[in-house]
């Protein structure tokens, strides 16, 4: 993608998000990806009070050493990146074109509320937090689809049950 490309990709979103009207008409334009049968659903086996919580966003935020997501691929990019708790809040770039992320720069907890599910923990609304959280680039299509579904998300899976994750919070951008 060319700087042209993506100077045009932050000007679109910083329009759409400056006026809801535009957003609406861009949404009602675009297909989503249909599935296949029901959504599965598991409801919680314990107490909110006694569970670990992970974050999973879609808003293109990662550490500052990692690789950022791909914004050179117009289908976008299916891999993730592992957020350390700890340091997350310190340390972030957030690398997404297709919206207006100025106030999730000012304010990570816009997109990945770790402050405010660490103040969870401690009025004991919430049993835990998890050190480690999962971000995606919100913008996958067409081809990066299926590995999206069959290796991305089910990688992450592993590792929150391998953290012994009970919740997850899904946070778009």
């Amino acid at each position: 993608m060319s700087h042209f490309q993506q100077f045009k990709n932050r000007l679109i979103a910083r329009i759409i998000t400056r006026f809801p009207s535009l957003a609406e008409r861009f949404v009602a334009a675009y297909k989503p990806w249909e599935t296949e049968g029901s959504i599965p659903w598991a409801p919680p086996l314990k107490n909110l009070a006694a569970c670990k919580v992970a974050i999973v966003t879609t808003s293109g935020v990662h550490h500052t050493g990692q690789t950022p997501f791909d914004m050179q691929d117009q289908a976008g990019d299916p891999t993730f990146r592992v957020l350390e708790s700890a340091t997350i809040t310190r340390d972030f770039l957030i690398t997404h074109d297709y919206y207006d992320h100025s106030d999730a720069e000012r304010d990570l907890n816009i997109i990945l509320p770790i402050e405010r599910l660490e103040e969870f923990v401690q009025q004991g609304f919430i049993g835990s937090l998890a050190e480690r959280h999962y971000a995606f680039m919100g913008h996958i299509d067409g081809r990066h689809i299926p590995t999206l579904i069959h290796k991305s998300a089910k990688k992450i899976a592993a590792l929150l049950k391998a953290e012994e994750v009970d919740v997850v919070l899904l946070t778009p951008a």
